[in-house]
Order: C-alpha cells, then sequence, then structure tokens
C-alpha cells in the first residue's frame, strides 16, 4: 500500500522535495499549492552531480478539503508568514493518525500548531532543512544544490518514534537522528541569525538614494565584519540554549562550519560548493541594484526567525546587545 504525502507550497523547497519524494515508487504525492493551474504532474529536479529525480503528482489543488483527508504525512513547504493560515486551512481535515510537519521549524511551526492543532496531533519538523534548493522552471523544475550528511528531526505526540525516524531516513535517503525537544528543532542558529549577519554586515550602512554598481555574491563574498557579527549573535543565542538546557544537540556555527574565528568562518562560507553563485537579495534598478526588502531573507529570517530568539531570550532575561542591533537595524529600514 503507497504511502500517501501531501506537500504544502510550492517554492524551491516545494519543487525539490516533492520531486525526491515522489520518485520513491512507495509515495503517492500531492500538492496543495495557491496556484495549481501553474504546476504540471510531472516535476523534475537535477542534483549537483547530475542526478535526476523524477516526479509524479497523484493530484494538485488549492482546496485541502480534496487533498488532506486520508492522507498519512503532510508536509509544509511554506514560509514563515503563511504558517498560521495554512494550519487552520488543513485543521478540519485531518485524520487522527496523520502526521502534520514542517521542512523549516525555525520559523515557528511548533509553537503556532501547538495552539491552532488539535492537542494530540502528530507532529514533526527538521531542525535544518535536507536540501539547498532553487526552482528553474516553475512548476517543472528545479537544482537541488547540496545535501545534509545527517538530518535531525523533532516530534511530538509520535508514539512509535523509531519507526517514523526510519521512515524519514528512508524518504530522503539520509542518516537521521531524533531530538529530544521541538524545542531544538524550533531554535536554530541557521537562517534566523545565519541571515540576518550577512544582511546587516553587507548593508547597515545603506540609506535611500545608495545604488550599488553590482549584485553581490551573498556567500563567496562573505566578510569578516559579518562573520564577526553572526559569531558574536550565535554566542548570544547559546545563552538561550542554556538556560532552556537545550544546547547538547545543536552545534556552534564554529562548530557546525569547522572554524576557529572570523576569518576562518569566512573563508569556510567562500568555498562551499552549494553556496557557490547565490546572490545577495538585490533588485535592480537605474544605476546599479538595491536591497530588496521584500526577500525572504527580510520577510521570512527577521520576522519569523531571529524575532522568536530574541522573544524568547527576554523571557529568560538573556541580554542580546548583537541581535538587537541587528533587528533594530531592520525595524528602522522597514
Amino acid at each position: 500500500m503507497s504511502l500517501k504525502i501531501v506537500i504544502y507550497g510550492g517554492g524551491a523547497l516545494g519543487h525539490v522535495v516533492a520531486s525526491v519524494l515522489s520518485s520513491n515508487s512507495y509515495c503517492d504525492i500531492s500538492l496543495l499549492t495557491g496556484h495549481p493551474e501553474k504546476w504540471k504532474n510531472n516535476i523534475k529536479a537535477t542534483d549537483c552531480n547530475g542526478k535526476i529525480y523524477n516526479g509524479h503528482f497523484i493530484d494538485i489543488s488549492k482546496d485541502a478539503e480534496e487533498i488532506i483527508p486520508n492522507s498519512d504525512i503532510v508536509l509544509f513547504c511554506i514560509p514563515g508568514f503563511l504558517m498560521e493560515e495554512a494550519l487552520r486551512k488543513i485543521k478540519p481535515y485531518l485524520d487522527p493518525d496523520t502526521k502534520v510537519g514542517s521542512i523549516v521549524s525555525s520559523t515557528g511551526f511548533f509553537f503556532k500548531a501547538n495552539v491552532i492543532l488539535n492537542k494530540n496531533t502528530q507532529l514533526y519538523g527538521f531542525q535544518r532543512t535536507p536540501f539547498i534548493a532553487r526552482v528553474i522552471e516553475y512548476g517543472k523544475s528545479a537544482s537541488l544544490l547540496g545535501y545534509k550528511k545527517e538530518l535531525k528531526l523533532a516530534t511530538k505526540n509520535i508514539v512509535e518514534n523509531e519507526s517514523f525516524r526510519a521512515l524519514i531516513e528512508k524518504l530522503f535517503n539520509t542518516p537521521t537522528s531524533l531530538l529530544s525537544s521541538y524545542l531544538e528543532a524550533s531554535l536554530t542558529n541557521s537562517n534566523p541569525i545565519l541571515h540576518p549577519s550577512r544582511l546587516y554586515g553587507m548593508w547597515h550602512d545603506w540609506h535611500e538614494g545608495v545604488v550599488y554598481k553590482k549584485c553581490s555574491l551573498f556567500y563567496e563574498e562573505w566578510d569578516d565584519f559579518s562573520s564577526n557579527i553572526l559569531i558574536k549573535c550565535d554566542k548570544e543565542f547559546f545563552l538561550l540554549l542554556k538556560a532552556l538546557n537545550i544546547d547538547k544537540n545543536i552545534s556552534t556555527i564554529l562548530d557546525y562550519y569547522d572554524s576557529n574565528n572570523s576569518n576562518t568562518l569566512s573563508e569556510k562560507l567562500h568555498n562551499i560548493k552549494a553556496f557557490k553563485g547565490i546572490k545577495a537579495p538585490m533588485l535592480r534598478v537605474e544605476g546599479g541594484f538595491v536591497p530588496d526588502f521584500d526577500s525572504r531573507y527580510f520577510t521570512e529570517d527577521f520576522p519569523f526567525g531571529l524575532s522568536i530568539i530574541r522573544e524568547l531570550a527576554q523571557k529568560y532575561k538573556i541580554k542580546t546587545p548583537y541581535m538587537d542591533k541587528i533587528y533594530n537595524w531592520y525595524s528602522g529600514l522597514i
């Protein structure tokens, strides 16, 4: 009997996850999207080594009532600002045995699901996304730019944790371990700290009227100033993790990138193959480029990433001067 999986959302990760999962013969994949008319039934992802995942949808719809009932797994691949609406949309059609999760947990998935869904709903979420993904042609194809060596998964209300862990490991063909708390997936020093630190590093002195001659490369031109800010924010982040007693299953930024200072961190980020060619979020204007404040780097990682960390830190009376500096800079711009 095929495993019935619903992918909710059609961003870059939605394209790649759908391609990879539906290439498994034992999975029936459906897509819940606001733009079903833009999608083809066949989807393709090409990875960094030239491997092609050819997938297929058994159904594509914008109506939760058509797709959610009788599903085994629902997997959100959506930005944080859509999460609350999406949870409310699927709630009436969930079966008791359906497992609901998010490919990105750091934008408040568990916190919102705990409030909106029934208290016994089975939940899961990844600490870091399984892939680095980019859309090639919307609704048809995407690039899988990089894999994770290991996936870390948090669950809530899932009794057969080990069986589910093994299933996720099989679906994504990647070693997967279980976290001890959903907080360990919800709080991460990945995008919610990494992206804002870099954006501040590039544009902390930007103001209206400043136009840059070229579109910067986000990682290949990463500088030591950005690394220094990131390391300081990471230290503040770990003060919070220590207060919550969840600092054991999360690596520091320096450990994660096998670095020991700002300079070696910058060098590491310059040379990660999967990061090559990734541009900073910028808009072309007359005379050059300016920051794109409507980019997900801004609309996702500040209000639905960094802000969650800061609010918890305030609750536990932990001072975060560097995070505050970055967030206040963002608030002033927006």
